[in-house]
């Protein structure tokens, strides 16, 4: 059988950002979503992913956040230009003007923006996807469950661009590469702090896979 467990080099690199900086957190609060811009039949599927991610965390969702209402925002838009243009964004992204243009001279299809609690851990985050050729030829469950990984915890900025979180089964379905879903159970054990700065907390977090093999 293949070994598809990670290092603890492969770990702390998960949440090394390119600039050099270690930085770690998972939600500290439910997760309570909400979606924009798709239709009315595609919000089970990607609900679904999100409660699928959710439940490997052995993480909550909640009917509503008693500070922010909803606390993870995915918007799906044609152009980038359709998020000035959406009412009180601009309240919730002070930046919205100048992020908009920067994302489209960059050609970027997505974004994400998080919130934090004062111990590190994550508050809020709004994702936003413009529908482009590259994520239009997903079909809505890959694309949903790929969202959800990537913002169930803060990973690092260069995480999946080499591999996906992803694979696909000899059937063809397409699942959870199963080490990144032990680091994510490993990331919320409840003994392990929601946030860190240390490099170490790589250790951790991999020894609590080890012990969970």
């Amino acid at each position: 059988m293949q070994d598809t467990s990670l290092s603890p080099d492969a770990v702390s690199a998960l949440f090394t950002r390119t600039d050099g900086q270690f930085l770690f957190a998972r939600w500290g609060r439910p997760i309570v979503p909400v979606i924009f811009g798709v239709t009315e039949e595609t919000i089970p599927v990607l609900k679904g992913a999100i409660e699928a991610v959710v439940a490997l965390a052995d993480h909550k969702m909640a009917e509503t956040d008693p500070e922010l209402g909803a606390n993870l925002m995915v918007f799906f838009v044609r152009d980038w230009s359709e998020l000035t243009e959406t009412p009180n964004l601009d309240r919730m992204i002070p930046d919205l003007g100048p992020l908009v243009d920067r994302l489209q001279t960059v050609g970027a299809n997505q974004y994400r923006i998080f919130r934090f609690d004062e111990d590190g851990g994550i508050k809020a985050c709004f994702v936003f996807l413009r529908m482009d050729a590259q994520l239009a030829s997903l079909d809505a469950e890959t694309l949903a469950l790929t969202q959800m990984v990537q913002s169930v915890l803060l990973w690092s900025d260069a995480a999946f661009t080499e591999q996906s979180a992803l694979a696909k089964t000899p059937g063809g379905r397409v699942v959870l590469r199963p080490e990144i879903g032990a680091l994510i159970r490993a990331a919320y054990d409840p003994v392990l702090p929601p946030a860190s700065e240390d490099a170490s907390h790589a250790l951790r977090l991999f020894a609590r896979m080890a012990a969970a093999q």
